[in-house]
């Protein structure tokens, strides 16, 4: 039962940062971000930037690539959110 649970875990865990790739897409396709607040963006990637030492020294695997798949996915979204407000702006 445990193996089970360890296994669930690690796909949530990959799967789970997954769900940035929609918002990108939706970004870019729309190629605005205007109604996404930059202190929600900024404020979701600094915790995940301050978390991530502690996901890489984990001893927890699922929590390890939790912590990295997260930070790699969520400053896409970032840089995403950056370009296309910088854009939105100028229009």
């Amino acid at each position: 039962m445990e193996k089970i649970i360890f296994n669930l875990g690690l796909i949530a865990s990959f799967l789970l940062p997954l769900f940035n790739v929609p918002l990108i897409m939706k970004i870019i396709k729309r190629k605005s971000s205007g109604d996404l607040s930059l202190v929600w963006v900024i404020g979701v990637w600094s915790c995940l930037a301050l978390m991530l030492p502690q996901a890489l020294i984990s001893t927890d695997f699922v929590f390890r690539i939790f912590g990295i798949m997260n930070m790699l996915l969520f400053s896409v979204v970032l840089i995403v959110v950056l370009k296309y407000r910088h854009k939105a702006e100028e229009s």
